[in-house]
């Protein structure tokens, strides 16, 4: 029995500046539910009446009308399905119709999704290029997309103050939109050859902090039980920590220990398909000290060791959560950096940084470095980290603290 079922739905939560929302169609199959626009925007109200009123204007008949067609062919290509996928639906459905559509709408659909699956960082990012996109030309449709466009918005980007960083973020948010759209490859804008436009990549400036420097943080003397101490703390537990993020730090548990050892997943590849290896810690005796002096006390492996997310959190809260924690550190290290004279950023992806180029720098394999970071760029070194020794581990990482021997 074929599960699936359109219906017509108006995206109330993405309304343009005159207050009209995408005019969708909603596919709901085994609770999941995908969105497809039909390019046609309409205020909640213009929305109630054109679908429910018993006696319509002429306009509002040909609004009905084109709404009801979307979603007749919508139970058309259902109907015709012998078992439904999103995929197969998508093929027959979309076929190259999505040309003509609005970027926007596409866009729309995807936060859409992203939301429900509490992806909130991410939607957020694409809700930023699609408002840039929708700023530099209004109403851009996939058929508008060319690499000559492309040039020319990103003229329009760095004109406007952006950085190349930027400017690939917001290409990359695009691309991943016009790679979801059934549309014919001979119009796909973007690569590396003669006629494509290739998407920049900013200029890394390096952020990593000196042994030395990484030495004036360790002995630097907070007051105790301050938010100055916390930061410094956190932003050692960081560096030691094989770079982890801020979020990484919020969420790992106490399960997550095992001896002297700490495994965790990252949280930003927790929803990949591909299957996500452990990153493994060895625990030093500051990290030690630091779980103790600021972890919550808690038996329960599923307890979170820091007290800063808790069960039960929407995701939106839980970003709030990290970025307040983020800005606090941040915050508190640019001062202790200030008074130690250390004239560098002194943040916490300034500790990730410097995690790898200090290992890096005492001739520890770039191998190790990169599996210790959780990248996945090296493909000869999927399973080179599961090779290490425990002793090992805990000796190649002891160059993260030599200048404690150095007196």
């Amino acid at each position: 029995m074929n599960t699936a079922t359109p219906s017509v739905y108006l995206n109330k939560y993405y309304p343009d500046n005159n207050g009209k929302c995408p005019v969708t169609i909603r596919i709901t199959h085994q609770r999941k539910r995908k969105y497809y626009p039909t390019g046609m925007n309409l205020t909640e109200k213009d929305f109630e009446r054109v679908m429910g009123a018993k006696r319509r204007t002429e306009k509002d008949k040909r609004v009905y009308s084109k709404v009801l067609s979307f979603e007749s062919r919508a139970n058309e290509v259902i109907n015709e399905l012998p078992v439904f996928t999103f995929l197969k639906f998508e093929e027959r459905y979309l076929s190259n119709r999505e040309a003509a559509d609005t970027v926007q709408s596409a866009f729309e659909r995807y936060i859409t999704e992203l939301k429900e699956e509490d992806r909130v960082g991410t939607a957020i990012s694409h809700k930023n290029a699609r408002a840039s996109l929708e700023k530099f030309k209004p109403g851009l449709k996939f058929a508008d997309i060319t690499p000559k466009l492309l040039h020319k918005y990103q003229a329009w980007m760095l004109e406007s103050g952006n950085t190349l960083t930027t400017v690939g973020i917001y290409m990359r948010s695009l691309r991943t939109i016009f790679n979801r759209a059934s549309i014919d490859r001979s119009l796909y804008p973007f690569g590396e050859g003669k006629g494509k436009y290739s998407i920049p990549i900013g200029r890394n400036i390096k952020k990593a902090l000196t042994m030395q420097e990484v030495s004036k943080i360790f002995h630097y003397l907070a007051e105790p039980g301050s938010t100055c101490e916390i930061a410094r703390d956190y932003w050692i537990f960081i560096y030691l920590c094989n770079g982890l993020n801020v979020k990484d730090l919020c969420f790992l548990k106490r399960k997550n220990i095992d001896g002297d050892i700490l495994k965790f997943k990252r949280e930003k590849t927790k929803r990949s398909k591909k299957e996500q290896k452990d990153i493994i810690v060895s625990i030093k005796p500051e990290m030690k000290a630091i779980i103790n002096k600021w972890g919550q006390p808690s038996v329960s492996p599923d307890s979170y060791i820091f007290p800063h997310v808790q069960k039960g959190l929407t995701a939106e809260k839980e970003r709030d959560v990290v970025q307040l924690l983020t800005k606090l550190v941040n915050k508190y290290m640019k001062s202790i950096a200030k008074e130690l004279e250390i004239n560098k950023g002194v943040t916490s992806m300034a500790a990730r940084h410097s995690f790898s180029t200090i290992l890096k720098n005492s001739g520890v394999n770039v191998k190790f470095i990169s599996e210790a970071l959780g990248h996945s760029n090296f493909a000869t070194t999927e399973n080179y980290l599961a090779g290490f020794e425990t002793q090992q581990i805990h000796e190649v990482t002891n160059a993260l603290t030599a200048f404690q021997n150095r007196t």
